[in-house]
């Protein structure tokens, strides 16, 4: 009962058929949080465009100004000769051989996999299991590249990798509740200009369709994308 009271109370703070700016709903996502741990902050962007058409079928990165508030798991697959880079880098793991090992027997206790365009021939047999996870390094994500020790850096600052589901919606956390709300406001912000700009010229109609703002197991809020500047 307890939490079914807990849950009314917030939703009320919501009011049915309304959109917020985005600096409203920034301010509002941390006030109707019904967790006690620190969730995440996601925001849910539903895109006119048909990801069944290649040119349409969006992917790619953007750097959080304040990063998620999680700290990512990356593991280095690379030659000798870049190793020691990566690990002064920051990577968690690096390696080659044994690594490739390990995860054709199951393992994926990471959170990103970077590597060097040389070892992806090695890494093709293994996407039933890495591309469920979403773990396949990809040049569009900047996770396929000579230089590992830039994208281990970026990847610890705060850089993001985002791809449309089949539904034409990107889904993607932009901090936690712990985050003040100017700071939820400018990764929110960064998340939705980068997509503005990446509007494939062959998107027609409305591009932002609906943007969706909620913390982990609370309710949602509608963001006025017109209250987005950029968009």
């Amino acid at each position: 009962m307890k939490v079914v009271k807990k849950r009314k109370a917030v939703d009320n703070k919501i009011e049915k058929g309304k959109s917020y700016s985005l600096e409203q709903a920034t301010a509002l996502v941390k006030e109707v949080n019904t967790t006690k741990f620190n969730a995440s902050v996601d925001v849910h962007i539903r895109l006119g465009v048909d990801p069944r058409k290649p040119d349409q079928a969006l992917r790619g990165t953007v750097s959080l100004p304040h990063g998620t508030g999680k700290t990512k798991t990356v593991l280095v697959l690379c030659p000798p000769d870049k190793e020691a880079a990566a690990k002064e880098a920051g990577a968690d793991y690096v390696g080659l051989d044994e690594y490739l090992e390990k995860i054709n027997g199951g393992w994926t206790d990471v959170d990103i996999i970077i590597a060097t365009p040389s070892v992806m021939p090695k890494l093709g047999r293994l996407g039933k299991i890495l591309g469920p996870r979403n773990l396949m390094p990809n040049p569009k994500s900047g996770t396929v590249t000579e230089n590992v020790a830039d994208a281990v850096k970026e990847v610890k600052k705060g850089k993001i990798s985002f791809k449309i589901d089949k539904f034409g919606i990107i889904h993607t956390s932009v901090g936690r509740v712990s985050f003040d709300p100017a700071q939820l406001y400018d990764n929110a912000k960064e998340m939705i200009t980068t997509l503005a700009k990446m509007k494939p010229s062959s998107a027609k109609g409305i591009y932002f369709k609906s943007i969706y703002m909620a913390s982990t197991m609370s309710p949602s809020i509608e963001v006025d994308v017109k209250s987005i500047p950029g968009t």
